[in-house]
């Protein structure tokens, strides 16, 4: 990833020299969520050419970034202990861009990495000790997430398979005028722009409690 080089003798430099390449930061952001094969990085970043991925895996993982591993006979990439350390940083980074979001694009989309990243960015672990503990089953668009608040403790996954929760409710970009408090949960029900699909419509209200970022 040294083609690019500032010339500066800085920590920055050197950071945004590693991990500053287009896709570069987006590949690390999905890997934090959890080991992926080539093609699910290549799902979950859908405008990526083939041959960028390519290059950019190559070049997190000759600076230690990243690294391939066999998992059941197949090769994953994950982040090494160096490429974890960038976790609260990309979280900052997300709340941090999150008040510039605006309002999304048609051609926008959500997928299951990008918002698993966006809650964790905005997961209040005070406010959710004071809260008893909640799962949600949430579809944002097409992805579909399993959220498991305990305390402190904060838990997403795939929302795959019959799993056990306490309240599920289906949204898209909406979610992030919710979030950012634009939005009043129950103003969101009623303007359909969150379905409720089991549970009572007052555990939004604890929801947006347990995940907020001012934009």
């Amino acid at each position: 990833m040294a083609a690019r080089d500032y010339g500066q003798y800085s920590g920055i430099s050197r950071a945004v020299e590693l991990i500053g390449e287009r896709w570069a930061l987006l590949i690390v952001r999905d890997l934090l969520v959890g080991p992926r094969r080539y093609g699910e990085l290549a799902a979950g970043l859908p405008r990526i050419p083939s041959n960028i991925l390519a290059a950019r895996l190559k070049e997190l993982q000759a600076v230690g970034v990243i690294r391939r591993a066999p998992r059941s006979r197949v090769i994953v990439y994950e982040v090494t202990p160096y490429g974890r350390e960038l976790e609260p940083v990309v979280l900052a980074l997300g709340a941090w861009g999150f008040k510039a979001l605006g309002e999304a694009r048609d051609e926008q989309v959500i997928t299951p990495d990008s918002m698993t990243m966006d809650l964790r960015s905005a997961f209040q672990p005070r406010v959710a000790l004071e809260l008893p503990a909640t799962s949600y089953a949430a579809r944002f668009g097409d992805a579909e997430l399993l959220i498991r608040v305990d305390g402190s403790a904060l838990d997403v996954t795939r929302g795959e398979g019959p799993v056990d929760f306490d309240f599920a409710f289906a949204t898209g970009p909406a979610i992030h005028r919710l979030i950012s408090g634009e939005l009043a949960p129950q103003q969101a029900i009623a303007a359909h722009a969150v379905e409720v699909l089991h549970g009572r419509p007052a555990l939004l209200d604890r929801f947006v409690s347990t995940f907020h970022l001012a934009a």
